[in-house]
C-alpha cells in the first residue's frame, strides 16, 4: 500500500519568503502519494500542519487553563475552557492535523533524507516530528509513537506511555545531530530558508534541553543535560515561524486568523486579559506588548464566566492580546531556554550564582523580545529567591504573549503560579457588577465562577481528554483518563 501525504493545500510552487497557502485550513486535502512529492514540497506542509494548530488552537486552550485568557463578556464560544473544562471533541482537529499533517509528512521527510543521504534535511524533519510528538504527550499524556502508521497503513496505533515517548524522541534527535555534519544541506522550509543545518542544530540543542528537564523528575537524565549544557550550542535567537507577509486568508498568523479577523465571516470577539496576570503584570513594561491598552486603561476579567454589558464592562475596558496578522508563531524563545538553564544550574549544577544570572538573563530576554523597557524593575520586584517559584511565576509571565500552551505545561511541572485560596466571586461582585482586583494577590491564581467538578477548586487541568476521533475509530485508544490526572512528567 502507498503512503499518503496529507498536505494542507494544494501546493505546486512554495516562495521562500511567505507561508503561501500552506496555512489555508479551508482548502480540501490534496493528497499524492508518496512517490508523487518532494521533500521541498512535503516539508513546508509539515511546518505548517504544527503552526496552523499549536499557534491557534492549543495556544487559545493553553491561554485558558493558564489563567492568562478568559472569555469576553456577550460571547461564550471558549466559555467552557475558561471554566476549566476541555471535551473530547474540542481537540479533534488539533490531533488529526498534528497527526497527519505535521507528523506524517515530516516522517516522510526524514525517510527521504535518510535514503537520499541529505542528513540536514534528516535532522529538520526530525525536530519537527519530535516537536510534534512532545505536544501530542504534553496535552493527552500519552501518544501512539511507536506505530504511527502513515495515512491507511495503520488505522488502531496502540499508544506509548508518556515516559517511553519522551525516552525516543531524545533517541531521535541523538540520532539526527550524530549525521547532520556529513551532508548539512537543508530542503526548503519555511523556519530557516535558504540556510544549512547550523540553525536546525540549535533549535534541535533547545528542543532536546526542553524534553530533558522535563523528564528528569522520573528519569536520571543528569548526565545527558550536563553534556547538552556543556556544549551550549543552543539558538542565539527566537526560535519562530515569522513568515506571515499578508493579511490575508492562509497568510496570516492563524491566531490572528481565528479571532481577529473576519476572512471566514465572522466578527465575534472571545479572548480577553485575565485579572490573574493583569494583577501579577502590574507596572511590567511588556503588558502594552502583549495585550492592547483600552481607553480606559488595562482591565482583566474572571476565569468561569462571560461577563455583563453593564456600563462597567464596556468593550473599550477589555484588553486583548496585541495580535497582528504578522504576529510570529513562537517554538521556543531565548527567554524560555534561559528559563531551562537557570533551573539546570539550581538542580543539577548546584550552581546557584548562575542560576540567578540566568534567571535574569531570561527575564531580560523575555523584554527584549517583546520590545519592551523596564526589566530591571522586574528582577527588583521578582528577585530570584532560589526555588521554583519566582523562576514558574516569571516564566508564566513571559509565556503569556509568545506560547501560553507552553506555560499550562510549565505550570503543571513546576507547581507556580499557584492558587491563593480565593475564588472568582470574591474578585468580582455579581450583585453590583463591580471587579476589585486588589483582593487578588500578584502571582497567585484563583478558582474559575464555575470550574469542572472534575477538577474542583484550586487545581488545574492537568491533560487533555484523548481526542473523540482517537476514542470512536482506533481500538487500541485506552481508556478515559480523567483531566485531572497528571502526564508523567508533573508527577
Amino acid at each position: 500500500m502507498k503512503k499518503i501525504l496529507y498536505i494542507l493545500s494544494a501546493v505546486t510552487v512554495l516562495s521562500l519568503a511567505s507561508c503561501k497557502d500552506y496555512l489555508d485550513i479551508n482548502h480540501s486535502p490534496n493528497n499524492p502519494d508518496e512517490s508523487q512529492a518532494t521533500a521541498d514540497m512535503t516539508f513546508p506542509a509539515a511546518e505548517m500542519a504544527l503552526s496552523a494548530r499549536y499557534g491557534d488552537v492549543l495556544r487559545i486552550i493553553g491561554g485558558y487553563l493558564a489563567e492568562h485568557y478568559v472569555q469576553y463578556f456577550g460571547t461564550s464560544n471558549y466559555l467552557t475552557y475558561s471554566q476549566f473544562k476541555v471535551a473530547a471533541n474540542s481537540t479533534n482537529g488539533a490531533y488529526v492535523d498534528i497527526n497527519r499533517g505535521a507528523i506524517a509528512n515530516a516522517t516522510i521527510v526524514r525517510d527521504k533524507g535518510a535514503e537520499e543521504g541529505k542528513w540536514g534535511t534528516y535532522l529538520a524533519a526530525t525536530v519537527i516530528r519530535v516537536f510534534a510528538f512532545q505536544v501530542l504527550v504534553d496535552a493527552y499524556g500519552d501518544a501512539a509513537y511507536s506505530e504511527f502508521g502513515l495515512g491507511l497503513e495503520n488505522l488502531n496505533p496502540k499508544y506509548d506511555q508518556g515516559a517511553d515517548v519522551y525516552a525516543g524522541l531524545v533517541a531521535e534527535l541523538d540520532d539526527a545531530l550524530s549525521k547532520v555534519n556529513q551532508n548539512p544541506s537543508v530542503a526548503t522550509n519555511l523556519l530557516y530558508p535558504g540556510e544549512d543545518a547550523t540553525n536546525w542544530v540549535k533549535f534541535a540543542n533547545a528542543l532536546k534541553l526542553k524534553l530533558l528537564m522535563r523528564e528528569r523528575a522520573v528519569v536520571n537524565v543528569d548526565s545527558q543535560l550536563q553534556a547538552l549544557v556543556n556544549e551550549g550550542n543552543f539558538p542565539d535567537k527566537d526560535v519562530a515561524w515569522t513568515c506571515f507577509t499578508e493579511n490575508a486568508s492562509g497568510k496570516a498568523n492563524p491566531f490572528y486568523q481565528e479571532e481577529f479577523a473576519s476572512y471566514f465571516g465572522s466578527t465575534q470577539t472571545n479572548v480577553a486579559l485575565n485579572v490573574a496576570l493583569f494583577r501579577a503584570m502590574s507596572g511590567d513594561g511588556r503588558l502594552d506588548k502583549f495585550f492592547s491598552k483600552p481607553s480606559s486603561g488595562y482591565w482583566g476579567s474572571i476565569s468561569g464566566y462571560n461577563m455583563s454589558v453593564s456600563d462597567n464592562f464596556k468593550a473599550a475596558k477589555f484588553s486583548r492580546p496585541a495580535m497582528t496578522y504578522d504576529s510570529p508563531v513562537y517554538l521556543i524563545t531565548l527567554s524560555e531556554i534561559d528559563f531551562f538553564l537557570s533551573e539546570y544550574y539550581r538542580k543539577v549544577a548546584k550552581d546557584n550564582a548562575k542560576a540567578k544570572d540566568y534567571y535574569e538573563a531570561a527575564i531580560k530576554a523575555s523584554f527584549a523580545s517583546a520590545g519592551a523597557s523596564g526589566a530591571g524593575n522586574v528582577i527588583e520586584n521578582w528577585p530570584y529567591d532560589g526555588t521554583d517559584k519566582s523562576l514558574g511565576i516569571q516564566k508564566w509571565v513571559a509565556l503569556s504573549g509568545t506560547n501560553n500552551f507552553e506555560a499550562w505545561c510549565e505550570m503543571r511541572r513546576l507547581g507556580y503560579p499557584t492558587f491563593g485560596g480565593l475564588k472568582a466571586e470574591e474578585i468580582y461582585s455579581f450583585s453590583n457588577d463591580s471587579m476589585n482586583a486588589s483582593v487578588l494577590t500578584p502571582g497567585d491564581l484563583y478558582t474559575p465562577y464555575q470550574v469542572d467538578s472534575q477538577i474542583g477548586d484550586n487545581a488545574l487541568v492537568q491533560r487533555f481528554p484523548y481526542a473523540q476521533s482517537s476514542q470512536l475509530y482506533n481500538k487500541n485508544c485506552p481508556a478515559v483518563v480523567p483531566n485531572s490526572t497528571k502526564v508523567f512528567w508533573a508527577k
